[in-house]
């Protein structure tokens, strides 16, 4: 008999869980493309492939290590998803929110949800951090469609605040402290982002029409999973790494390697912050 989604939930948490032994995680961390290094900064680390996790998808994306780590982070107990799963692997909406469910069921309270993106703002450059605050739904879909779950959240789910505004306060605080490796200090910028389903790159038309809307960055994830992680009770600080600018007007070919590489470069700024956010947020 086919087991309902609650319980591959279930079964996949209490498969985590029992990997983890004594690890008890507070705040997850969803790592984009090329910032995946971020789970090296774990001390303690117990690490977990998706391919051993029950009912999980596998990662297909290079930058994606496809594995959880968790141990801890500037003193605070923290499970890392290097690699998520995108709607244009073929994933469902359910299955590409799977893991923010599991994450829940775990004990996680708080995500850091992380991207790179395109700068649509052109007041950005590649190599910026900017902080999500509110996101455009550009898929067509959402993992919310169907039955409802009442033992995950309510029918009818409040986005007025998807990314939280204390968070959000918090890391533009944080950001006045942190220089990177070049000396210079981050420019973290604030934005809305743009969610689309990928996996090809817009049309300068499209990308004209989404920045005229409100739109500031541009990727192929987050979105999704930020509806189930508010859908579930976390609250979400999200990050983009702009790793180009797409701007329509003056757009130029990309590759998924450019992306990686921009966001390579900006990781020791992008590292920096994340810990002394988790260090600094109060849970609870």
């Amino acid at each position: 008999m086919e087991l309902t989604y609650i319980e591959k939930i279930k079964e996949a948490a209490s498969f985590i869980q029992k990997k983890l032994g004594t690890v008890q995680p507070v705040i997850g961390l969803v790592l984009g493309s090329g910032l995946g290094d971020m789970a090296n900064q774990v001390e303690n680390p117990v690490a977990i492939d998706y391919s051993e996790v029950p009912h999980f998808p596998v990662s297909t994306v290079e930058g994606h290590e496809g594995r959880f780590v968790a141990g801890t982070l500037e003193g605070k107990q923290v499970i890392v998803m290097q690699g998520r799963f995108h709607y244009y692997e073929g994933y469902d909406m359910k299955k590409v929110v799977f893991p923010v469910y599991v994450m829940k069921a775990i004990g996680v309270q708080t995500v850091v949800m992380t991207n790179a993106a395109g700068g649509m703002n052109r007041s950005f450059q590649a190599g910026d951090l900017m902080v999500i605050s509110d996101h455009l739904n550009m898929t067509g879909d959402n993992p919310l469609i169907g039955p409802n779950h009442q033992e995950l959240g309510v029918r009818f789910p409040d986005m007025s605040e998807a990314y939280n505004r204390e968070y959000r306060k918090l890391a533009l605080e944080l950001a006045k402290s942190v220089v990177g490796d070049d000396g210079a200090p981050l420019k973290l910028q604030e934005g809305v982002y743009a969610g689309i389903t990928g996996p090809t790159y817009c049309t300068p038309a499209e990308l004209t029409m989404l920045a005229r809307v409100g739109g500031d960055a541009i990727g192929m994830s987050t979105v999704a999973e930020v509806i189930a992680a508010r859908h579930s009770g976390l609250k979400v600080l999200g990050i983009s790494c702009i790793t180009d600018m797409a701007v329509g007007e003056e757009l130029e070919p990309l590759t998924h390697e450019q992306v990686v590489a921009v966001a390579n470069r900006t990781k020791p700024k992008f590292i920096a912050l994340v810990k002394a956010f988790v260090r600094e947020v109060k849970l609870g």
